[in-house]
């Protein structure tokens, strides 16, 4: 396998150094070069690109967030891992956002940092086992949050109108639900508009998604 190039960005010498330190005596990984800031690096990328940009989040200037969507803007083949002492959610996922490929805090170690390296290189994504619990709680509270509101929404529907959400949901149509239900076409579109306010939905499609979430119907 021919030598994974690296650029590392970092605006602390002594950060910079440790880092070299734990990739030195690495066959397959080379640092090509160092920038301190983001001027640097695209200074470099005019006529220097590498395979892995090691990139710090606070850096002068511009941030390391900034840097990646640029990259992944202007140089897509780059791929970007983060080496950053902040591991909170807000970084987490601004810089996923950014197109970033792999997460690392600072006091990574070398068996880590080159097993990141080599996974992004061949295209996967890497994130260290704390960053990773990161993402899965913000994931799981999210997905608590959604349920929680699916539930406070549908408690804000009548029995009449989640017994309409369900003959709508299951593809009865206005004058299917006025035999049903015996109750006047203008009563069926009044509730009907009422139960897309209340869930905050747009159209019956939505509608059918929903129903089918929460239980309402089955497939």
């Amino acid at each position: 396998m021919s030598q994974i190039k690296i650029i590392l960005v970092e605006d602390h010498q002594i950060v910079r150094d440790g880092i070299k330190s734990l990739l030195a005596n690495s066959i397959d990984i080379e640092i090509v070069n160092e920038a301190e800031n983001a001027y640097e690096l695209f200074e470099i990328l005019k006529t220097d690109l590498p395979d892995i940009i090691l990139l710090d989040i606070s850096l002068p200037t511009m941030s390391g967030i900034e840097i990646a969507k640029i990259l992944a803007r202007e140089f897509p083949s780059i791929k970007i891992l983060m080496l950053s002492m902040y591991t909170s959610e807000d970084f987490v996922f601004n810089a996923l956002k950014a197109g970033i490929k792999g997460y690392l805090p600072k006091n990574i170690t070398r068996y880590e940092l080159i097993l990141a390296i080599n996974e992004v290189y061949k295209g996967n994504e890497y994130f260290s086992k704390s960053i990773s619990d990161t993402i899965l709680k913000s994931y799981i509270n999210n997905a608590k949050l959604n349920a929680k509101s699916s539930s406070e929404k549908l408690d804000n529907l009548t029995l009449r109108e989640k017994e309409i959400l369900r003959y709508v949901a299951e593809g009865y149509n206005n004058n299917d639900i006025v035999e049903r239900l015996n109750i006047s076409i203008r009563t069926v579109e009044t509730h009907k508009t009422n139960i897309m306010k209340k869930l905050e939905l747009h159209n019956v499609v939505e509608l059918v998604k929903f129903a089918i979430k929460n239980n309402i119907i089955e497939i």
